[in-house]
C-alpha cells in the first residue's frame, strides 16, 4: 500500500496513511487518488462545506468494504477543526465537525471519507437553517431524464413562488438536487413545511410525472419529491462528494444550462477536476444570495385552509410531531379497519 505521503492544502500539511489502497476495484482508484481529488476542487467543496456541521460518509475499506456515518468528531480530530454542537430528533447530542478550512477534506479523506453530508445550518445558529434544499429521487421505472424535466417545472414554481433561486446539481446517482439558499428566519419545521408546498405545486402541475407520496406503494413511476429531506439531522451530500459507487462519480454542481445536457456519468474523480480547472465552481455565487420563504409559507397555508392538506408523515426514526397525521401504510391501514356495518334493513308498515 506503500509508504505515507504528505499534502499540503491551504497552508497545512495532511498526512495520509496507506496511500496505495485500492478503494473503488472496478476503476482501481486508490485512497491517494481520491485524496487529490478533493485537493483539486478544494476550494469548492469548502464552499458547500464551510461552518456546517458535517457527517462523514465513511469506508475504511474502499466501496466494498464496510461503511458507516460518523456523527460525532473523533478525538484524534485536530483542534484547528471546530465542532459545532447538535441535536438529534432522539433528544440526543453530539459536537459535529465544521470544516473551515480545505485541510479539513483531506483530513476526512484520511480516514477513508468518500462523502461529506453537511446540514443546510451554520455553527453560530444550528437550529435555523440557512438553505431550502429540494430532492427529486427517480423512483423505479423513472430515470435522470424525468428528473430534469421536474427541475425545470421546479424552476419555474421557485420563480413563481417569491422569486427563488435554485442552485441544481446531479445527486452522483439518478437523482437531482436543487438548493435554494435563504435568510435563516426560519425554524427546520417552517422550511420542511415549504418543501411540501413546493413538493405539492409541483405535483399539480406534474400529476403524472411527479408526487409527493411518502409511502412507496403510492408513488408509482414518478418522481418523489423527498420533502424529509429538510427535516432535522435529515442530510444531502454536498456538492462535489464522492459517491460510492463503483465507477466513484461525484454530485456535480450545475449550471441550468446544463440541466438536460449534461449525464450524471459525465462526472466522476477524473473527469471533475478536468472541469474544475476550465469553469472553476459554477455555484461559487450561492452564498452572495439569500431568499425569503414567506410566498411558500403563504402557498402551505392556503393548501392547508382551501384544500385540507395539512402536514404529512415524518421518517419512521422521529418522535410523533404536532399535527402529523397517522404514521401508517395506507395498504396496513385499510386492513387494520374495522369492517363498515351493513345498513339496517329497510322497514314496512
Amino acid at each position: 500500500m506503500g509508504e505515507a505521503v504528505e499534502l499540503e492544502a491551504g497552508g497545512r500539511t495532511v498526512r495520509l496513511s496507506n496511500p496505495g489502497k485500492v478503494f473503488f476495484p472496478e476503476r482501481g482508484y486508490t485512497k491517494l487518488d481520491i485524496a487529490r481529488y478533493y485537493l483539486a476542487v478544494a476550494p469548492g467543496i469548502l464552499r458547500a462545506l464551510r461552518d456546517r456541521p458535517t457527517t462523514l460518509q465513511r469506508y475504511p475499506d474502499g466501496v466494498t468494504g464496510e461503511w458507516f456515518y460518523q456523527k460525532r468528531a473523533p478525538k484524534s480530530m485536530p483542534d484547528w477543526i471546530p465542532t459545532a454542537h447538535i441535536t438529534f430528533p432522539s433528544g440526543r447530542s453530539a459536537d459535529e465537525m465544521c470544516p473551515t478550512e480545505e485541510a479539513a477534506v483531506l483530513w476526512a479523506a484520511q480516514y477513508g471519507t468518500l462523502t461529506f453530508h453537511p446540514w443546510p445550518v451554520r455553527r453560530d445558529d444550528v437550529d435555523r437553517p440557512d438553505e431550502l434544499r429540494i430532492d427529486l429521487d427517480p423512483q423505479p421505472g423513472t430515470g435522470f431524464g424525468d428528473a430534469v424535466r421536474a427541475a425545470h417545472e421546479l424552476r419555474a414554481v421557485l420563480d413563481e413562488f417569491g422569486g427563488l433561486r435554485g442552485w441544481p446539481k446531479t445527486s452522483g446517482g439518478r437523482g437531482l438536487h436543487v438548493f435554494v439558499p435563504i435568510a435563516p428566519h426560519w425554524t427546520f419545521t417552517q422550511v420542511r413545511r415549504a418543501a411540501i408546498a413546493v413538493g405539492r405545486e409541483l405535483e399539480r402541475r406534474m400529476p403524472e410525472q411527479v408526487t409527493i407520496k411518502w409511502w412507496k406503494e403510492e408513488r408509482g413511476e414518478r418522481i418523489f419529491v423527498d420533502y424529509n429531506q429538510t427535516a432535522r439531522d435529515r442530510t444531502i451530500a454536498s456538492a462535489y462528494s464522492v459517491r460510492p459507487r463503483p465507477h466513484a462519480p461525484v454530485s456535480a454542481p450545475l449550471s441550468w444550462d446544463e440541466v438536460g445536457t449534461a449525464r450524471p456519468e459525465d462526472f466522476d474523480i477524473v473527469t471533475m477536476p478536468e472541469r474544475y480547472a476550465e469553469r472553476g465552481d459554477v455555484h461559487a455565487d450561492m452564498d452572495d444570495h439569500r431568499f425569503s420563504l414567506d410566498a411558500l409559507l403563504e402557498l402551505a397555508r392556503k393548501d392547508e385552509q382551501d384544500h385540507g392538506l395539512g402536514d404529512l408523515p415524518y421518517p419512521p426514526e422521529y418522535p410523533k410531531m404536532p399535527g402529523e397525521p397517522k404514521r401508517v401504510q395506507p395498504s396496513r391501514a385499510k386492513k387494520a379497519a374495522p369492517p363498515k356495518e351493513a345498513p339496517p334493513e329497510p322497514t314496512t308498515t
